[in-house]
């Protein structure tokens, strides 16, 4: 392949504008440059790859299938710059960005945060939870704990502590419930976003699965919440629930007379980088250590 070594970063950038909004006059208004300027500097970038970039009509300009793949690879180049700049000029204070699980975030993170901040005070922290995994490159996420086995990437990825499913009621419930059998007569709470449903319970414990569930929720906090209140039994991870089990507004009636349904469902994932947000370390080790897990290896230069 030839090397471009020559080739001039400012006809990148109007290539940018250019393909991106798919105007030279309107790349032209925003790079503050003459509209025979950006053609001038297409011109000479196409000359340079000895390649046709975009399709000129006398009512528009259009991205060529070599141009539209040259403009993905250049706009991923010019967000790691940005990125290199922010991590060579930042102050200490830029923010580190957490994408995580919505019901890992609210049952079992934010409870623990407030040691995280006493401790690391001067660590902004920005936090987004959704069920979408992060899109590193264009969100400029730094970690994302995802919930299941994460898609196939070529981002780093740590399983996080080994979670047990179990049945889950108020207390007052519980005292009613002595056997799996009695678990027919009551409301079975079910989040049906959950890798592992009831029915995979009841099988496990060599039990016919019931046809009918009372109450459905797509969030494993609104489950655990409705079980708190009283309103049945739910299938839960104990992780998740760690909170309500440690203060006794949840109990697990069956604990030690049924299986325990074991499962990781929980990765941390994070961009392969030698140079990562300067907190990034210090969030990632406090992390694991209060889950329980073995520090991977550190990275080389993770530290900007």
């Amino acid at each position: 392949m030839k090397p471009f070594r020559k080739l001039p970063l400012p006809f990148l950038r109007v290539f940018e504008a250019a393909g991106r909004t798919a105007s030279f006059a309107t790349a032209a208004q925003e790079l503050d440059l003459s509209p025979s300027a950006v053609s001038h500097s297409i011109r000479k970038l196409e000359e340079t790859v000895n390649l046709r970039l975009f399709q000129r009509s006398t009512r528009e300009v259009k991205l060529t299938r070599e141009g539209a793949i040259l403009l993905e690879h250049v706009q991923r180049g010019m967000d790691e710059m940005q990125r290199g700049l922010a991590l060579v000029t930042a102050d200490g204070q830029s923010p580190l960005r957490l994408h995580t699980a919505p019901s890992f975030a609210t049952q079992w993170l934010l409870p623990r945060l407030s040691g995280f901040v006493r401790e690391n005070p001067n660590i902004d922290l920005r936090f987004s939870a959704s069920t979408d995994y992060a899109r590193f490159e264009n969100d400029d996420f730094d970690l994302d704990i995802v919930y299941g086995e994460p898609k196939p990437s070529p981002h780093e990825k740590i399983p996080l502590a080994l979670e047990k499913l179990t049945p889950l009621c108020s207390p007052e419930l519980a005292a009613r419930i002595g056997s799996p059998e009695d678990l027919y007569a009551h409301t079975l709470i079910q989040c049906d976003v959950q890798m592992f449903q009831w029915k995979g319970w009841f099988e496990a414990n060599d039990l016919t699965p019931p046809n009918h569930y009372g109450l459905h929720f797509d969030r494993s906090s609104m489950a655990i919440a409705a079980a708190v209140d009283g309103l049945g039994v739910v299938l839960e991870s104990t992780l998740l629930a760690d909170r309500e089990l440690k203060n006794g507004t949840l109990a697990c009636p069956l604990l030690g007379s049924t299986r325990e349904v074991p499962y990781i469902g929980h990765y941390l994932v994070y961009p392969k980088r030698l140079h990562h947000h300067q907190a990034f370390d210090t969030f990632r080790t406090w992390l694991l250590t209060e889950l329980g897990v073995e520090h991977p290896a550190p990275d080389s230069g993770t530290n900007a």
